[in-house]
């Protein structure tokens, strides 16, 4: 059995640091979103003086959160799939049905939605767009820049993973084994 790369096995650890170091990263958005929730909920309840500022940011803060987090989550294996099926096919399956689904379905629904989003990001930023939710009126382009960000994250992640799909279809031997994340 040939071993893989040191290279190519360097590569995929980079990749991975890397998405931890941002997952984590990202993971620290979640205390000024703490912040601004008690800040309002202590402002509305407690003075009766509601933010027209807060709800905007709130959005914002978890949307960005929820989106940027999904490459760490593709890292960790919490992205939904029927597991059982999956759990009960060889290693070697799983690499087969992995190595299409990232090459047939994974990277070319990423760049499109890489290039759409960007040109959506560019033209808010263009046109100093601004949100109509509320009268606070806060410009958009930085939320919607969150967009192209997640799917270049997400691509890089990507990478490393069909790595992984690609060496298990070919070998059978698994190059990192996914923690089973319970919900």
């Amino acid at each position: 059995m040939t071993e893989p790369s040191p290279g190519l096995i360097a590569m995929v650890r980079a990749i991975d640091r890397f998405t931890d170091a941002s997952g984590t990263l990202i993971a620290w958005l979640n205390v000024p979103l703490v912040l601004v929730v008690c800040y309002e909920i202590a402002s509305r309840y407690l003075f009766d003086a509601p933010t027209i500022w807060s709800f905007d940011v709130t959005y914002m803060l978890y949307g960005t959160i929820f989106m940027l987090g999904a490459a760490y989550a593709l890292h960790k294996g919490a992205h939904i799939r029927t597991d059982f099926f999956f759990d009960r096919w060889s290693t070697r399956t799983k690499g087969a049905v992995d190595s299409i689904a990232y090459l047939v379905f994974f990277f070319p629904s990423l760049i499109v939605f890489l290039v759409v989003s960007w040109q959506e990001g560019w033209y808010a930023l263009q046109i100093w767009e601004t949100s109509e939710q509320t009268p606070w009126r806060p410009i958009l382009w930085p939320y919607k820049m969150v967009v192209p960000l997640t799917c270049l994250l997400l691509i890089v992640q990507g990478v490393s993973e069909a790595i992984k799909s690609i060496w298990a279809w070919r070998t059978g031997i698994e190059l990192e084994h996914k923690e089973k994340v319970e919900v």
